[in-house]
């Protein structure tokens, strides 16, 4: 519509500085040092809710981070669209690699540099502003909730509890995430599914205290030697994960699904040279995309052990730790995942060391139908400004809370993000276009207007 287009071209000024002003708040859920910064980062986005429009606003407590809740109920017989966002962000280790402050957002040729640019501030926000723009040019067609969570990247622990606490205050018609990529801007596209979660930790301890490497090297086990060891065995010489069962109710997709797949555009080459590789690697027998969208994968997040500071310390440590994160596909259950990889390593440990292992969080692998009237109204509205159809591809990452939307709620959820792979999420340098910012705000009032047509 010609109103909204004429609203947000004169306010896109503004909506731009309100956003830089969100990602000055350090709002890192992992560390309790930022307590303090996540409370006044929620109260910025109930302000932000407030002054775009929403009638009803509230700051909810949890025993961790507060949940911010919004509502603008216009008509009872429209219907109701949920909106979910987190406004936590990611530590910003290392600091060194940045290239400006992860919390001072600095404009460079177009594209906003910090932390939570693009996961996941820069895209609830603009739900935030399309909100405004369709009070303030009085073109609401649909009643809209938003919940807005504070603690996405540590897994959600208290949304769940919340979210079965208030089924009534949270009832809608259909949800709407914007925490995805696309392909490109000339290449649009939209998540037709995420991967699920299985996260675990695991601890190797060797001798009772740290030992002089050159007294005891060669007598006794090394805890990282060991790690090292067994995380190699998770995979074979084809990289298949070798954990058993791990495969067991993997939903393998069909040859027509992956030659859909195979239609996105992709330059293996270009890809390559973005990551700085000289090449690619993976499960044996599936694509690039293949693999970062419907295969199953298992990754070393982290390992540390022994000394790491400056100089040398010639020491055999006591211990060593890994993090490691699976992301699952259809079918997969996280918890019997957890279950089946905890026991594999302690399954391998040798009797020269002692294994403990224990779950952080998971979540579940979702699917969105394409032919669902909530997905299409997605594609229309990115069709609309575009100027063409949007591509259904499989996410590779996880949010965690989409299989406890559906099952507490009843509700399919659709993906409409405006983000790229290339945004360097959860990694120095993150980053969001400009233009992408605008054009989310942009097209996210023609989803309203499509989803509430008849079906």
């Amino acid at each position: 519509m010609n109103a909204w287009k004429a609203f947000q071209e004169a306010n896109k000024d503004r909506f731009l500085q309100e956003l830089l002003d969100l990602l000055r708040i350090p709002s890192v859920s992992a560390k309790s040092e930022h307590n303090g910064d996540m409370q006044a980062c929620a109260k910025a986005v109930a302000t932000s809710l407030t002054d775009a429009g929403a009638q009803v606003v509230k700051i909810y407590e949890t025993e961790g981070h507060p949940i911010v809740y919004g509502a603008i109920i216009v008509d009872p017989s429209f219907p109701t669209v949920l909106v979910y966002g987190h406004y936590d962000v990611q530590p910003a280790d290392p600091l060194e690699l940045w290239k400006s402050g992860p919390f001072d957002p600095t404009i460079i040729d177009g594209k906003i540099f910090a932390r939570g640019a693009c996961d996941d501030k820069g895209q609830f926000y603009m739900h935030v502003k399309a909100l405004e723009m369709m009070t303030k040019t009085n073109t609401m067609c649909t009643n809209i909730k938003f919940v807005i969570e504070g603690e996405e990247e540590i897994g959600s622990p208290n949304l769940a509890s919340f979210v079965k606490a208030n089924k009534d205050l949270l009832k809608a018609d259909v949800i709407l995430i914007s925490d995805t990529a696309m392909i490109s801007m000339d290449t649009p596209s939209i998540d037709i599914g995420v991967r699920g979660l299985s996260y675990i930790e695991i601890e190797v301890t060797g001798p009772n205290r740290d030992l002089h490497s050159g007294v005891y090297g060669g007598a006794v086990a090394n805890p990282i030697t060991i790690l090292s060891k067994m995380i190699a065995a998770c995979h074979d010489e084809n990289n298949h994960i070798t954990i058993p069962g791990f495969y067991d109710d993997v939903i393998e997709s069909t040859p027509s699904e992956r030659a859909k797949m195979a239609e996105a555009p992709f330059d293996l080459n270009e890809f390559k040279q973005d990551l700085g590789i000289a090449n690619v690697w993976g499960e044996k027998g599936y694509s690039t995309n293949e693999r970062t969208g419907i295969r199953p994968t298992l990754e070393v997040n982290g390992i540390w052990g022994g000394y790491t500071g400056e100089g040398a310390k010639t020491v055999l440590p006591s211990k060593a730790f890994a993090k490691i994160s699976c992301r699952l596909v259809p079918n997969q259950s996280s918890t019997i995942i957890t279950e089946k990889v905890l026991n594999y390593f302690k399954s391998i440990a040798p009797d020269n060391v002692t294994v403990t292992a224990f779950e952080h969080h998971g979540g579940e692998p979702y699917i969105t139908p394409i032919d669902s009237h909530e997905y299409q109204s997605a594609a229309k509205a990115i069709a609309t400004t575009f100027g063409k159809e949007p591509i259904p591809v499989r996410g590779g990452g996880s949010i965690p809370i989409c299989s406890l939307f559906e099952q507490e709620l009843g509700l399919k959820i659709v993906f409409m993000g405006f983000g790229l792979d290339s945004d360097n999420l959860h990694s120095p340098n993150e980053k969001y276009d400009i233009v992408n910012f605008y054009k989310g705000i942009e097209t996210i009032p023609y989803f309203h207007q499509f989803f509430a047509e008849k079906k």
